[in-house]
C-alpha cells in the first residue's frame, strides 16, 4: 500500500491509502492517455465536453452500444473520441448500477408494466417469447427516454466542473504538458 497526504481546500489534511497496482492502472489508463490528447492540441474545453459525452453516453441503460454510439457523436461533434471512450469505460461500474433504476423510472414515468422480479413471474413471461420481446423492448425504449431527459441535464455540468478540474490540472502539471507530443501514428500500448 501506498500512503499519500493531500489538503483539502478548507485546510484539512487526510491520509489516502491506495495500493500501487491501482495508482499504477490509473496512471496507465487514464492519466497518459489523457495527456496525449492533451498534448496533442485539444483545448480543454473541447476534452471536457469529450469526456463528458463519453461519461453520459457510458451510463446509458442500453447493453453493449455504448462505445460505438460515444465514437459515432464524438466524430459528429469534433471531439476526441479517445476521451470520449475514456469517459464511457470509466463510469462502467455506475453504468450497472444505474441500469435497473433507470428501467424502474421509465416503468413508473409511463406506467408500464413492471419488471417480473420472482421466478414465478419469470417462469410465465418466458413461456411467452412475443410478450418477452415486447416487455423488453418497451423497459429498454421507455429506460432511454429517462436517460435522455437526465442527460440533457447532467451533461453541460459535468462538462463545466471537468474542464475547471483540467484547467487545475494543467496548472499543477505544466511541466508534463511542456514535454514533447506523442507521435499521433504510434499505437497505443
Amino acid at each position: 500500500m501506498f500512503s499519500f497526504a493531500t489538503t483539502w481546500p478548507d485546510g484539512v489534511q487526510a491520509s489516502v491509502l491506495v495500493p500501487e497496482s491501482i495508482r499504477e492502472w490509473l496512471r496507465c489508463h487514464l492519466l497518459r492517455p489523457l495527456l496525449r490528447v492533451l498534448r496533442g492540441g485539444i483545448t480543454p474545453r473541447r476534452l471536457a465536453w469529450s469526456l463528458a459525452l463519453g461519461m453520459v453516453v457510458g451510463i446509458n441503460p442500453s447493453i453493449g452500444l455504448a462505445t460505438l454510439f460515444v465514437v459515432l457523436l464524438a466524430w459528429m461533434f469534433g471531439l476526441s473520441r479517445l476521451a470520449s471512450l475514456i469517459g464511457v469505460h470509466v463510469v462502467t461500474p455506475l453504468h450497472l448500477l444505474l441500469f435497473l433504476p433507470f428501467i424502474e423510472l421509465g416503468v413508473y414515468l409511463f406506467h408500464s408494466r413492471k419488471l417480473p422480479m420472482d421466478r414465478q413471474q419469470l417462469a410465465h413471461l418466458s413461456k411467452h417469447p412475443w410478450r418477452m420481446l415486447h416487455d423488453i423492448w418497451l423497459w429498454e425504449w421507455h429506460a432511454l427516454i429517462v436517460w435522455f431527459m437526465v442527460a440533457a441535464v447532467v451533461t453541460p455540468y459535468l462538462a463545466m466542473y471537468l474542464r475547471r478540474a483540467l484547467i487545475v490540472f494543467l496548472r499543477k502539471h505544466r511541466t508534463l504538458m511542456k514535454s514533447k507530443p506523442v507521435d499521433q501514428s504510434v499505437p497505443f500500448n
